[in-house]
């Protein structure tokens, strides 16, 4: 296959983009290196069917020659990206979204949307399956991610029901892994981050709040087989093991070696208090679940932390 993946230079999107060459696909990342960056981008320059253009995806696309799949991974995705950059996440969840749509209704092509557990809101409704509707601030600090994204899943449906186009949606819950950015603001990386430096670990709100974490190369198992099958349904993608912050908290410091402060700040407005997803539909449509549990995949994200932050100290 040719693909095109938009975003190809983020966290996600370059790993998935390494899954496509290394099964033997020809892929053209795209990204205008917003929230991405050029690091990413280096494992992916050694194979001769990977090739990156700059732009932004709310622009004009044009692509020469066949296209067999578009993949819009474009997008801020952590709150310290999204509170930055509110109208910047709008567009390239709306008219990015439309962008990349239309490329694929042009040429014919399959497209998946990354669309996120963020949907969900604060739920209501635990674990949360693809029935729920959700429970979203529109107008809070958080809406300009949530509703993007719930409006790209409605734009991305109405392709399929008026001009028949091939379409998938994953929505993704929380994930780490190598290359992370180590500022990004994600609970994981803060925290490998603030152990290898000394501490103290910020804690926002009592802790007592969940999320489920995913390995990256879990992650990436699920969209590739989401994207092969015949699935044109919402499907969760993500590690139904649920932990509070407060057992991250003690998790991390355990696989770093260290015994350091808790730092309490205040809740950020309408943070989730809770996350967990429902994988029934992803266990039995695409036979997929999760097979790396946390402990395991923080301890293999640590060395990439560590060089970086060794790397920046330079």
């Amino acid at each position: 296959m040719r693909v095109l993946i938009t975003g190809a230079a983020g966290f996600l999107g370059s790993h998935l983009a390494e899954r496509f060459l290394t099964e033997g696909h020809a892929v053209i990342g795209m990204d205008n290196f917003l929230t991405g960056t050029e690091d990413n981008l280096f494992p992916l320059q050694d194979f001769e069917q990977f090739h990156f253009i700059k732009q932004d995806v709310t622009e004009y696309l044009y692509l020469a020659g066949n296209i067999d799949g578009v993949l819009h991974f474009a997008s801020p995705a952590s709150p310290i990206d999204y509170f930055r950059l509110p109208i910047q996440t709008l567009k390239v969840g709306s008219l990015g979204t439309h962008k990349a749509l239309g490329l694929a209704l042009a040429k014919g092509a399959r497209f998946m949307l990354a669309s996120t557990s963020e949907i969900y809101g604060d739920p209501q409704v635990h674990p949360q399956p693809e029935s729920y509707w959700g429970h979203v601030n529109p107008i809070g600090p958080r809406g300009v991610y949530d509703e993007t994204k719930r409006f790209a899943e409605a734009l991305t449906m109405a392709y399929h029901s008026y001009h028949g186009l091939d379409v998938r949606i994953a929505r993704i819950f929380n994930t780490y892994g190598p290359r992370m950015r180590l500022d990004d603001g994600r609970v994981i990386s803060n925290f490998l981050v603030q152990a290898l430096r000394g501490g103290p670990l910020t804690v926002y709100g009592t802790g007592d709040q969940t999320r489920s974490f995913c390995d990256v190369d879990d992650m990436v198992e699920g969209l590739y087989r989401l994207f092969l099958s015949d699935v044109t349904e919402p499907v969760n993608l993500g590690n139904p093991a649920e932990f509070s912050i407060n057992q991250l908290a003690v998790m991390v410091q355990e696989v770093v070696g260290c015994d350091l402060e808790i730092e309490k700040q205040p809740l950020p407005t309408d943070d989730p208090h809770m996350r967990q997803p429902d994988i029934t539909r992803a266990r039995e449509l695409l036979g997929w679940e999760p097979m790396i549990d946390l402990e395991h995949g923080l301890q293999r994200s640590l060395p990439y932390f560590k060089e970086h932050i060794q790397i920046r100290s330079m």
